[in-house]
């Protein structure tokens, strides 16, 4: 095909593996179980007596849908695009690829597309449902033409995001921490123009915001008057997306071969320090390369080394993690980054106090949400996937450098391993985790936040963070292909907290009371559950498991609904519980054995 190779194969390809069927029918069932979640929610609250109630049904439906496939496939896309080459990197596959025939945009274009060919298998099965809700009124073809229109030049944009970082960068937590990041700073930064009188070029910075923004696009594009506002909100965002996605995979076509292959994997080159001396593996020693000398070959000389040893700590694999540059030297621009994120998130705390827009909440529904936590959220989401991130390919680079085998052979316990990889990573992303909990106590300075909310956000956020990184570790183990262990991880923690998101707007939409409410989520709670135990039992079966796959989606639940309730402390206690008992089920198993998938994955490829 006219994209190259790469694609030709993995259109070919793709369609036979049983894992592109599952994965389509699991998101064109969860749709449906939505749908049927929400129909029997408004039934049992309220009286469905004409068509114009049907009609309702139908539009507020489509604007809950709407903007949570826009979420996960703009998620998906660029994950799967940035992992796609990530991992081609780490098994050092890349560089056979440079050797080859193929042009810069064959091998551009051919990696990018390839990786979204699932993303467009499943905006097409997601095709079918929202024409369905066509029929209950409300709701017109057109919306559904310019919603997938913004969503599919969405996941594109993202998809070419997550292919240029994974081509410029070199480890694969960099790259995933620096597309979450972009994510974040793409959408962040053209909302803030929205305040205050921002005005550019002769635009607004709502004009801004309305063409750069995804989600403000797409609440635009799923407005029933949208027919006649096409023009003026719809169609400049997809002007703005093809030509991010433009300009990105033209630039990383004419940069690839430079960025490629990096300074540390080229054969022979050697840093200044090797230049001169190299060291003698058995005694640590630099020894002087011997000059050239007419009247015959000179032997060696010893010298002392000009470095210190460094003393190894009883456990290697903590020290190794903490102690040296496991992760790269660029983690310090990733951490630059996200500081320069903290204080963006300082700047729009600081703009909301004085001007009092703290003080003010947004009532819906009988539920309060605080102005300040608008900006305090996603930067709170963003250091859970990013610590999330670093604890999967803290495993998948063990296993992809083939290192995983050498640890299991020596005399380092599982034990050791397991622990010295959680309290590495959670050492190594300390500033990750504590910036988020600054800022809150930032707003208890100022008597914005009690001192006993206070204390119950620390101790729910560092549960969090603790869970989130033991999956990390678990998903790692557990797969064995790098790609998919990244997936499960990161896909898990997105799923929760977008499970609650559309659960808070689905309760909102449809008001009545919790008690009846309950009853239509319990299909929502059981499919949820299901995934979960899919995704972290199902290569290592466990009662504990099964039970904590269980608890979870209903703890979700309830911290919203107790949210509502203004039960705090009981939902911290079911957020404690919930969540330490996960963890530790993913914990213990693996500290008494190696519980470690590593044998099929060189031997199977990476699908």
């Amino acid at each position: 095909m006219f994209i190259g190779p790469i694609f030709s194969r993995e259109a070919v390809v793709t369609p036979r593996r049983s894992r592109h069927f599952i994965v389509r029918t699991i998101y064109g069932l969860s749709l449906l179980i939505l749908l049927c979640t929400a129909w029997l929610l408004i039934t049992n609250t309220q009286d469905i007596r004409n068509a114009g109630d049907m009609a309702r049904f139908g539009s507020i439906m489509f604007q809950i849908l709407a903007p949570i496939q826009l979420a996960l496939l703009m998620f998906l896309a660029a994950i799967q695009a940035a992992s796609n080459i990530a991992i081609e990197k780490d098994k050092e596959t890349l560089i056979l690829l440079l050797m080859s025939r193929m042009t810069n945009s064959e091998l551009v274009l051919g990696k990018l597309f390839s990786s979204l060919l699932m993303i467009g298998a499943l905006l097409l099965t997601s095709l079918p449902v929202f024409m369905l809700l066509v029929l209950f009124g409300g709701t017109s073809f057109a919306q559904v033409g310019w919603t997938f229109a913004v969503t599919a030049l969405t996941a594109l944009a993202a998809g070419s995001l997550g292919s240029i970082i994974a081509l410029w960068r070199e480890k694969t937590f960099q790259t995933l921490a620096l597309v979450a990041m972009a994510i974040v700073i793409w959408i962040g930064a053209v909302e803030a123009l929205t305040f205050g009188d921002v005005t550019l070029s002769l635009l607004t910075g709502t004009q801004i915001a309305q063409a750069c923004n995804p989600f403000r696009a797409i609440v635009n594009a799923s407005h029933p008057s949208v027919s006649s506002t096409w023009l003026t909100q719809v169609v400049p965002f997809l002007c703005v997306a093809a030509g991010i996605a433009l300009l990105l995979m033209t630039t990383a076509i004419l940069k690839v071969r430079r960025w490629n292959p990096s300074r540390d994997v080229r054969i022979g080159q050697k840093s200044k320090d090797e230049q001169a001396d190299d060291v003698d593996m058995l005694t640590g020693k630099i020894v002087e390369k011997p000059k050239d000398n007419s009247a015959g070959p000179a032997a060696p000389h010893v010298v002392k080394s000009k470095t210190k040893t460094r003393q190894v700590w009883e456990n290697p694999v903590l020290w190794r993690e903490t102690r040296t540059w496991a992760y790269g030297r660029k983690i310090l621009f990733i951490r630059g980054i996200f500081w320069a994120l903290a204080a963006c998130v300082f700047v729009a705390l600081y703009s909301m106090i004085s001007s009092g827009e703290a003080l003010r909440t947004v009532v819906d529904a009988g539920t309060t949400i605080p102005m300040t936590a608008k900006p305090l959220i996603p930067f709170m989401l963003l250091s859970l996937v990013m610590v999330n991130a670093l604890a999967v390919t803290s495993i998948t680079n063990e296993r992809d450098g083939r290192a995983l085998d050498l640890l299991r052979v020596t005399d380092i316990s599982p034990k050791e391993f397991l622990l010295g990889k959680l309290f590495g990573v959670l050492t190594i992303s300390l500033d990750m985790i504590l910036l988020p909990l600054i800022l809150s106590g930032y707003l208890w300075y100022l008597d914005i936040m009690t001192l006993e909310n206070l204390v119950f956000l620390v101790i729910g956020f560092l549960t969090l963070h603790v869970f989130v990184v033991m999956l990390g570790i678990h998903c790692g183990m557990s797969y064995n292909t790098s790609r998919q262990g990244i997936a499960a991880s990161v896909g898990t923690v997105f799923f929760l907290f977008l499970g609650v998101a559309t659960t808070i707007m689905m309760m909102i939409s449809f008001t009545g009371s919790t008690e009846a409410q309950l009853a239509p989520f319990l299909a929502c709670l059981i499919g949820g559950a299901i995934g979960l135990y899919i995704t972290l039992g199902w290569h290592m079966p466990s009662k504990a498991l099964v039970v904590a796959s269980a608890i979870l989606p209903l703890a979700m639940f309830y911290s919203f609904t107790g949210s509502v309730l203004k039960s705090y402390l009981a939902v911290l206690i079911v957020i404690v519980g919930a969540y330490s008992f996960t963890t530790f089920a993913m914990m213990l198993p693996r500290l008494s054995e190696w519980l470690v998938s590593s044998g099929r994955a060189r031997n199977l490829g990476d699908g």
